[in-house]
């Protein structure tokens, strides 16, 4: 292969990036749109700079070292990249390279200034931007100095901020060159940045200019404050006037200064209307172009702009494909689930297949699609209704969405014939033999399902899991189960809502649940208790465990003094609830069966923090603070006017939630017992295709939809470079913050509280278990991390239901993401625990270890310490 040093702009494009960078490809490809004009100039190759970096073999042992670094050492990143920078730029440029570039400068105009700009292999990406971390010079002029500064781009790919940036994202520092971009300098009466979406609200109708006198350094380096221009369907629909009082200005002889302006101009536009609506329109075919959202750096210059960079936003949250031009408002599926982050494509297409509603994906997460809903005036007024019991700010959030005058179609009303879809179920006797009937069916269901997968292979297999998830979802909609889950919640909702119109009392329902029967998830928390009372008094086994790092652990304990019974102890534990684990809706996540080591540290929590028998002893407390609950209010009730009626009717409803409420966490239980169920045959089916040479390893099936699967097994032919992007775009997915309410414009929308009854600093939220702690917050993003003491508050981002082993360690729980019905809610009103949950950025707000109260009654978390 002949190497190639230097390639002028016009002759590259988007398939470039190995050669000339990002940066370079991007110039090229906006070089060849239709009216967009770019300012001449070349690219000197990444060719060059590995032919540079060859001639210093020390480099490559600098590499080693730096990739051992963790990347929060940043003195040792400091040091190290400061050396390798100092290696690059002492190495002298050879002959022939240095003609080359002396020659398309020569093109330009020898004394031409130049802007030299750093162009890195990953740098402009759709996944990872890189904004800021390489070096630019402007204004440079004659061949010398410009070699010097292209030394000092290619050293700039070790700058302190590029390393870490590539460290925290996993990218291997070889893997990524550097190539430099030489061009033209333009010398501006304006410039400045054009988002072509609006990067706060992520609305892609509105575009965004920020606009400054002079070179653009000076809004780049926060010199000064721009003006801004909000431009939407070619008109400005917002703008703000900033004070410019300095400007960055090229000088005759090279290099840049700053300069004072003029105090009559400062306040002066530094765009037209006009102008900012022209320079939308660009960013608008530039966006076309490269076919997605774009931030554009550009150049006004007699009147006629020109473009020096352009990159893809990365930070916007993608948009569900709808297949129309029509307005759509989409609400999480996450926050309802407690698992808000990216699910890979095998996850989110079972759960797109076995959901009761259409689902729609986007940046790894799925959405419903509720613009019919709010369309119509009777059901609108019921989902916002729902909503604002689960989550008050998804209710906000559509709120907002409805008083937008015309998104949302106002379409009528259903005609007579039945209530509507979605309306409230016949009521049901209030008979625990319904729950325990409800529970023997899904059990029964679940063993058939066992029994008939186990000869099932290859395509029938899939035919097989076809007919399967239409039980799942017959066994979902059963209308007595949906009965006997809404009896649970309305009756907790009556309760509340009667007794503090009645004894002026907030959510006594969250103490009158307390230890409710049949509870799957509750008893999911205690039984960890009993595992820990049988490995308490077992000296070597505890020591054991203590050292445990791995999964493969439960064969070895048998070796061990009274290790038998731990190990049975633990795995009885799992054949009951080994098939769930944290994110459990997605059917990729590991099972505790698949890793039981994520267990460990929660059994030497409990081994540690409780005494034998703690969890008949709690479960018995629950029981009669709630017994004892329910005779005071009754007593309270007769005293009243009308008390013995009032006294009759909260009797009933406690009858009827302490039947019901246990039952709610049932359905979720016998889904992902049937997911683990099919999760293990689609393995044997991946395993299958890894002996027969069709994939390279059995979890690369994860990165397929279960369609995408299907075919592979019948054609035993993959898309290895699919599997490849998949596992990209699931890092990058990783970095994006779902919105609770996402419009077809691409608007997140987070909503807000509207409340004025905390106090000033307090963390709102939503108050979900009644009742006061103050204790130790310990900030936990992976239940593997859990290292709790007695007292302790659990502040996390979700809870879903494999989380309640820790519940019984801890007096009180925050939670980012949730309401009054999420599973943490449920299990922490169960436990009595004190539970505030939906606190906007709660775990980057609160510290761990540090003193806070949170008060669950009331809804907010105070940080004392």
């Amino acid at each position: 292969m002949i190497e190639q040093y230097v390639l002028d702009l016009q002759d590259v494009d988007g398939t470039r990036v190995a050669v000339v960078g990002g940066k370079g490809a991007h110039l090229g490809g906006l070089s060849r749109i239709e009216g967009i004009r770019v300012p001449g100039g070349f690219c000197v190759t990444t060719d060059a700079f590995r032919r540079i970096t060859a001639e210093a073999p020390s480099i490559d042992d600098q590499l080693d070292q730096l990739s051992r670094l963790n990347p929060d050492d940043r003195e040792a990143i400091r040091t190290l990249s400061a050396q390798i920078r100092r290696t690059i730029e002492g190495i002298a440029i050879p002959g022939d390279l240095a003609a080359a570039i002396t020659r398309s400068l020569a093109q330009l105009g020898e004394q031409a200034p130049c802007a030299v700009r750093s162009s890195a292999t990953a740098e402009d990406l759709p996944t990872a931007s890189f904004a800021g971390q390489q070096d630019t010079y402007l204004n440079v002029v004659g061949p010398t100095a410009i070699l010097q500064h292209i030394s000092r781009c290619w050293a700039s790919l070790f700058t302190e901020r590029a390393v870490t940036y590539r460290q925290r994202n996993g990218i291997d520092h070889r893997t990524v060159h550097m190539a430099v971009v030489v061009q033209r300098m333009v010398f501006p009466h304006a410039s400045g940045i054009l988002f072509t979406a609006d990067p706060v609200t992520g609305n892609r109708k509105v575009a965004t200019v920020d606009a400054g006198f002079g070179l653009g350094e000076a809004l780049v380096s926060g010199l000064v404050n721009p003006d801004v221009f909000k431009v939407r369907d070619g008109e400005v629909v917002d703008k703000a006037i900033a004070a410019k009082q300095r400007a960055v200005q090229a000088l005759p002889t090279g290099g840049t200064q700053e300069v004072t302006i003029d105090s009559q101009q400062q306040e002066q536009p530094a765009l037209t209307d006009a102008q900012a609506v022209r320079l939308a329109e660009l960013g608008r075919r530039i966006e076309a172009h490269f076919g997605r959202p774009q931030d554009i750096e550009w150049c006004l210059v007699d009147d006629g702009f020109q473009v020096v960079q352009s990159r893809p936003i990365t930070t916007l949250f993608p948009v569900p494909e709808s297949g129309d031009q029509d307005n759509h408002v989409y609400v999480s599926v996450g926050h309802g689930q407690m698992m808000t982050d990216p699910m890979k494509p095998l996850g989110f297409s079972m759960w797109q297949l076995t959901a009761m509603v259409p689902m729609h994906e986007a940046g790894g997460r799925l959405f419903v699609d509720v613009t019919r809903r709010l369309a119509s005036p009777a059901s609108r007024a019921g989902l916002l209704e729902a909503m604002g019991k689960g989550d008050p700010l998804i209710r906000h959030a559509l709120e907002t969405v409805l008083d937008r005058d015309g998104f949302v179609p106002t379409l009528p009303d259903a005609g007579p014939g039945g209530p509507p879809a979605g309306g409230p179920p016949a009521p049901i006797d209030t008979d625990p033999a319904v729950v325990t009937g409800l529970i023997e069916r899904s059990r029964a269901s679940i063993a058939a399902l066992e029994r008939d997968i186990r000869t099932m292979t290859g395509p029938a297999l899939f035919d097989f899991l076809l007919e399967a998830f239409e039980e799942h979802k017959r066994v979902l909609s059963d209308p007595l189960s949906i009965q006997a889950i809404m009896a649970g919640m309305e009756a907790t909702w009556w309760l509340n809502d009667k007794l503090q119109e009645w004894l002026g009392e907030k959510n006594v329902a969250d103490t009158l649940t307390l230890s409710a029967p049949d509870n799957i998830t509750s008893e999911m928390g205690l039984a960890l208790l009993d595992v820990a009372d049988v490995i308490r008094p077992r000296a070597e086994v505890v020591a054991f465990l203590q050292g445990v790092d791995g999964d493969d652990f439960l064969d070895e304990l048998a070796k061990l003094a009274g290790g038998t019974e731990a190990r049975d102890a633990i795995e009885a534990y799992l054949d009951r609830y080994g098939m769930r684990c944290v994110g459990e809706i997605d059917i990729t996540r590991p099972r505790w069966r698949e890793r039981p080591g994520t267990l460990v540290p929660v059994i030497l929590d409990n081994v540690r923090n409780f005494e034998p028998g703690a969890a008949e002893r709690r479960f018995e407390q629950g029981r009669q603070k709630a017994q004892k609950k329910e005779q005071d209010v009754l007593a309270r009730l007769r005293a009243l006017p009308d008390g013995d009626r009032k006294a009759d009717e909260v009797k009933g409803m406690i009858d009827r939630v302490r039947t019901f409420i246990g039952y709610r966490e049932y359905p979720k239980y016998g889904i992902i017992s049937r997911y683990f169920v099919y999760k293990r045959a689609l393995l044997a089916e991946a395993e299958r295709l890894v002996q027969a040479d069709v994939l390279p390893e059995k979890e690369d099936v994860f990165y397929l939809t279960f369609q995408e699967l299907h075919d592979v097994v019948r054609s035993h032919q993959v898309d290895d470079e699919l599997i490849q992007q998949r596992k990209e775009a699931l890092r990058s997915y990783h970095a994006l913050t779902p919105p609770r309410v996402l419009t077809s414009d691409g608007e997140a929308l987070t909503g807000a509280y509207r409340r004025d009854d905390a106090p000033a600093g307090a963390l709102i939220g939503v108050p979900v278990s009644a009742g006061t702690i103050e204790g130790r917050a310990r900030v936990i993003l992976d239940m593997a991390d859990a290292d709790l003491e007695a007292g302790d508050i659990l502040v996390t981002a979700f809870t879903d239901p494999s989380w309640s082993p820790l519940f019984v360690g801890i007096a009180g729980l925050v939670t980012e993401v949730g309401g009054l019905m999420t599973h943490g809610a449920v299990i922490a009103r169960e436990y009595g625990l004190p539970a505030v949950v939906g606190v906007e950025q709660a775990t980057r707000l609160i510290r761990d270890g540090q003193r806070i109260r949170v008060h669950g009654t009331d809804g907010y978390v105070e940080i004392l310490s």
